[in-house]
């Protein structure tokens, strides 16, 4: 039996949680000088609802060392023989490390010391990581070995595409989730921002006019660049306004072939509390890991341009 855990931030659902017997550590937030558990002592909404009262920015704080060794060792306790650890990526958290040493910890207790276990850096945030844990947990019913589910989170976790709209870079760049250079580029260009994961971290990778335009650029960037193989669902991540979500997945729906499962989450605490108010995501796999960045998709755009003139216009 193949036990999956994480940490927090991967914002998966309760349902998708319990169905697939996930356990989670919980980052810590510190809100006005209190300190709250990510997904224990704080709900999203509760945060979300607050966040602009707050007299200082809330911070955040990886689980303890000792929070992945508990996980680990209850593992055992209910019968599972190998572990699966997926974290956030090691470029955004320390979340990762914490996991390296909690497996330390646990091996370095002589009656655990031969159960295998294995730490996913997933180079992901939030439902990217998310994505990766469910579907490790659907390779794992289907009959997926340790070693399998080792290999195809170490093969595809740089496939996992992430696209990550905010109304205000405040909170990333304060965070720095977000490349200096992408800071930069964000406040000088005051359009809503598009951002992805490179090396790590969050970097711009287009601006868009209006929410509107904002979900023109995920369908159309969809459609090209989606591993239809591999990608049997999406995950919509939203923080503080679920209709935003859905009208991602209605015009997912409407204007792409997509036959799988849309799953529309809310980020948690600990994700929210770099992105703020107004975030929308979108995670899918990628075919052969496109490049992208703000040229390419500035380029796109106005090749794209050309030819709805020429089709209108053109001889």
């Amino acid at each position: 039996m193949i036990k999956i855990i994480a940490d927090s931030t991967c914002d998966l659902s309760e349902e998708i949680l319990e169905k697939y017997d996930i356990q989670l550590a919980s980052l810590k937030i510190t809100i006005e000088d209190k300190v709250y558990r990510d997904r224990v002592d704080i709900t999203p909404d509760d945060f979300y609802d607050q966040i602009e009262n707050y007299s200082k920015p809330p911070t955040t704080g990886m689980p303890s060392p000792a929070e992945f060794t508990d996980l680990m060792k209850k593992a055992v306790e209910d019968g599972y023989k190998e572990i699966l650890c997926i974290s956030m990526s090691s470029g955004t958290s320390g979340s990762y490390q914490s996991a390296e040493l909690g497996k330390k910890y646990f091996h370095e207790i002589e009656e655990y010391k031969d159960v295998p276990v294995h730490i996913v850096d997933s180079k992901c945030m939030s439902h990217g990581s998310g994505w990766l844990i469910m579907k490790s947990a659907g390779l794992r019913e289907q009959g997926a070995s340790f070693q399998e589910l080792i290999d195809f989170n170490e093969s595809y976790k740089l496939n996992v595409k992430h696209f990550l709209s905010v109304d205000d870079l405040d909170h990333l760049i304060r965070s720095g989730r977000l490349s200096n250079a992408s800071a930069f580029i964000g406040k000088i260009l005051r359009l809503k921002p598009i951002m992805t994961m490179k090396d790590a971290k969050g970097a711009i990778v287009a601006k868009e006019r209006g929410r509107k335009r904002v979900l023109e650029h995920y369908v159309n960037a969809f459609k090209k660049r989606v591993d239809e193989e591999l990608t049997d669902f999406i995950i919509i991540g939203y923080t503080s306004d679920i209709n935003y979500a859905k009208n991602l997945k209605g015009k997912i729906e409407k204007e792409t072939d997509f036959k799988g499962e849309i799953f529309i989450m809310q980020m948690g605490v600990a994700v929210g509390t770099h992105v703020g108010l107004g975030g929308l995501a979108l995670y899918f796999i990628e075919k052969d890991r496109m490049k992208d960045n703000l040229l390419r998709n500035e380029w796109e755009s106005i090749v794209e341009k050309k030819n709805r003139f020429l089709e209108k216009y053109g001889n």
